[in-house]
């Protein structure tokens, strides 16, 4: 079996690659820069250097392969969306000009809803265009990362945790090594077919205020969650430079979780991952805030 991992230097990506690895694989490892793709990983996997919005070349890549890992890749597109559903476009390409009949597509929640969240709704694009395939394809819907966290750390400092969502509002957070143990399993496993999704939700859902009272007790300072309006974020995007439909993909993404939208995939066995937000913020976000 010759599985295809793309986004090798992300998060989950180097995840997926390492289990499989240690699961007896060679993975092939789609990467934009080779030299960026950890060196241990390079020596038991074969690394091809593709740009994952050329369709031409993912499909070269993907030659003579069964499985497929894939991540659409953030874009410089005006539109986020448009540039999400372009990766997805290439996706699909590359699987109806090869061999490749399973896949594993890393979307996220919100993506069922199809329209309203932001730039989930380009991989609701994507979700499409894969289902069109013929290819046997599960969706992860994953909920919002832990790591998203490590993207405000002066704010985290200064013991604020801000938010476009009611602080009470709770949504599934997931750490996103999770994602890669989930998605490697199925891509290992024989046992599923026809087009599905599943969730990947973490251990429970939790309202920022559950957040910010969390990393208190894990970071060793006071943390306060504060809603702000989606024109505060707005225009803090646009000053740094972003274009209004790149700055409504991004204030969208949470202004569909606003509303009374309930994940397709419920919490069960299936979905509940076991990494908790308390034991990721100690071991990942502690340190980085007091470096």
């Amino acid at each position: 079996m010759t599985i295809v991992v793309t986004t090798p230097t992300g998060r989950v990506g180097s995840r997926v690659a390492e289990l499989l690895i240690q699961a007896g694989e060679r993975p092939r490892l789609l990467a934009r820069d080779a030299e960026r793709v950890d060196s241990a990983l390079r020596r038991c996997s074969d690394v091809v250097e593709v740009d994952l919005g050329e369709a031409d070349e993912v499909a070269a890549a993907c030659a003579g392969a069964d499985t497929l890992y894939w991540v659409d890749p953030p874009t410089t597109d005006d539109d986020p969306i448009a540039g999400y559903d372009r990766m997805g476009a290439s996706a699909a390409h590359a699987i109806t000009n090869s061999s490749i009949g399973r896949v594993v597509f890393q979307s996220s929640v919100g993506a069922e809803a199809r329209g309203g969240f932001g730039e989930i709704d380009g991989l609701g694009a994507t979700e499409e265009r894969l289902n069109g395939t013929g290819a046997d394809v599960t969706h992860l819907r994953c909920g919002y990362f832990f790591s998203n966290l490590l993207m405000d750390l002066d704010s985290l400092r200064a013991g604020h945790l801000f938010t476009t969502l009611p602080l009470e509002k709770a949504i599934p957070l997931v750490d996103p090594r999770d994602i890669g143990e989930v998605a490697a399993a199925l891509l290992l496993s024989r046992s599923w077919s026809g087009r599905r999704t599943q969730g990947v939700h973490g251990p429970r859902d939790m309202s920022f205020t559950d957040i910010a009272n969390t990393l208190t007790q894990t970071v060793g300072h006071s943390i306060t969650a504060v809603q702000v309006s989606d024109d505060d974020v707005a225009q803090q995007l646009l000053g740094l430079g972003m274009t209004p439909a790149q700055v409504d993909g991004i204030v969208g993404m949470m202004r569909g979780m606003r509303g009374d939208f309930t994940p397709e995939d419920p919490r069960d066995v299936h979905t509940t991952t076991p990494t908790t937000l308390a034991a990721w913020s100690f071991s990942t976000l502690r340190p980085v805030l007091l470096n």
